[in-house]
């Protein structure tokens, strides 16, 4: 059990300010031990306006800055960043319970994200000009920055995927209110702490603490230009739906994926296993890139599946801060989904050869074994019509396959209505680069889990996985427009006038 953070309030027009007409309270008490209560963040639907109008007015000096003035104030959030690191880790293990090593490296990502923006990220939008792309006329291509985006930030990477938007959009001279899960309000404070260390000026960065309602008002907000949103596929439709009437309001939704890996005949064993069984149950499977179906040639299918069950029983459960390799689930009712959907799994045929279940702890939390299931009947319609195939369950779960083909193998591979990740284990290139060309998904791996990322790489999917808004190394070209210019210099008489034109 760690120390209890002390609450201070929104981070408004550069300044903490204290929530009064408190609507209600978030509760931040941790996954992994019950009696862990981190803080209490009081809420209102009064800020939500404030934000707004520092953000709005802050916008039009912010994108008049020098690139280089914005970058600098970057490093210095960079900075800050480091100095918080060891807080802002803590804090998140405790908040959301991922294993102290893994929050770790989603601070080091967040520190990271800010240099990658700076070196690389922003070639994406940097102008150009064509000289007489027209008689007498020069053309120029010049990138301008949206306006005020809303950020609304998940709970599982509370820090790194919140700033994987917020990075990009203030380097491009944007402002933006930053709405944290509810499941994490306490990361959300110390980014803002960050924030305001680095110096910003004000209006430039916002917080806004709140539940689901306060992220929708944000969201629908007249003065807001863009939301940027990371989680389920069901609050990014809802975003949709409630933003359908500002049809001007850009959208980009990162959302959730059923990612397969498929392990061919001639594919390395132990490191398929070894890969994939991180792939699902790392973050406790809590990870939109999570492998949750693996499709097995039928000639390494048993082989695979023994070697895989073996290991699945031998790693570490436990507190987050002991370093285990898995912590809890988010909370009770992530913990009830995942029980529910095993039970579906069995009704529908699935051969569960490890039940998941509650595991006791050394704290009271939301702790679960991890599970796997068979499924025998791999028909393609009846993938299609099943509920627990066609679900993310954002838990410790995974279903196994076999095959006899690679066009089976993709077939299956595509069969939900998700597109974030897949992989394929195979010694040829030749069979990858066959595999992965028919592959329905935004980001395809070779011989790698379906997690694992990088930064200087465009994360994003298709379907129900995302609308085409890639994030990381490609988030600047959703922070920014391009304006097309004709332009001439030393107007000059037409050296041929338009046909019927009767010009004297």
């Amino acid at each position: 059990m760690g120390a209890r953070i002390e609450t201070r309030g929104n981070y408004i027009n550069g300044r903490f300010v204290p929530v009064e007409d408190v609507v209600g309270t978030l509760t931040s008490k941790s996954p992994a031990d019950a009696l862990d209560v981190i803080g209490s963040f009081p809420y209102n639907y009064s800020q939500i306006d404030l934000a707004a109008d520092a953000a709005r007015a802050a916008f039009p000096a912010w994108k008049r800055a020098k690139p280089g003035d914005r970058a600098a104030l970057l490093i210095r959030y960079r900075d800050a960043l480091k100095k918080l690191e060891g807080k802002l880790s803590e804090v998140i293990a405790r908040e959301v319970g991922k294993p102290l090593w893994e929050a770790k490296q989603e601070v080091a990502a967040m520190i990271n994200k800010v240099d990658v923006t700076l070196s690389e990220g922003l070639r994406v939008v940097t102008d150009y000009e064509i000289p007489s792309i027209l008689e007498n006329t020069f053309g120029a291509c010049r990138f301008r920055p949206v306006g005020v985006f809303v950020v609304l930030g998940p709970f599982n990477f509370p820090g790194h995927l919140a700033n994987g938007h917020i990075v990009p959009a203030l380097a491009t001279g944007n402002c933006v209110i930053f709405k944290p899960s509810e499941k994490a309000p306490a990361a959300g404070q110390i980014m803002a702490e960050a924030f305001d260390e680095a110096g910003f000026p004000n209006g430039v960065f916002n917080l806004v603490q709140g539940e689901r309602e306060v992220g929708r008002r944000l969201a629908v907000c007249e003065s807001v230009d863009g939301v940027l949103f990371t989680g389920s596929y069901e609050v990014g439709l809802k975003l949709k739906q409630d933003t359908i009437q500002q049809y001007w309001k850009l959208l980009a939704l990162e959302m959730g994926g059923k990612n397969a890996a498929i392990v061919a005949d001639d594919a390395d064993l132990d490191w398929a296993v070894y890969e994939t069984l991180t792939g699902a149950f790392m973050t406790a499977g809590q990870r939109c890139s999570s492998t949750s179906r693996i499709i097995v040639h039928k000639s390494l299918f048993n082989a695979f599946v023994k070697k895989f069950h073996e290991r699945a029983k031998a790693f570490s459960i436990g507190h987050p801060l002991k370093n285990p390799f898995m912590g809890p689930l988010i909370d009770e009712a992530a913990v009830e989904k995942y029980l529910k959907f095993l039970g579906i799994a069995s009704r529908e045929g699935c051969e569960i050869i490890m039940r998941g279940k509650r595991f006791e702890a050394e704290h009271r939390g939301s702790y679960v074994t991890p599970s796997i299931c068979l499924v025998r009947n791999n028909s393609i319609a009846s993938v299609r019509k099943s509920v627990y195939q066609q679900t993310e369950i954002f838990g410790p779960n995974v279903a196994i396959y076999s095959y006899e083909n690679m066009e089976e193998a993709v077939e299956l591979a595509n069969a939900t209505q998700y597109g974030l990740v897949a992989s394929a284990f195979t010694a040829s290139r030749e069979k990858y680069a066959r595999i992965s060309e028919d592959l329905k998904a935004g980001l395809i791996n070779w011989n790698r889990s379906t997690v694992g990322a990088s930064s200087r790489l465009p994360f994003g999917g298709i379907r129900r996985s995302g609308n085409h808004f890639p994030t990381a190394v490609s988030a600047a070209s959703y922070c920014m427009y391009p304006v097309s210019s004709l332009e001439v210099a030393e107007p000059k008489p037409a050296q041929g006038l338009f046909p019927g034109l009767n010009w004297k």
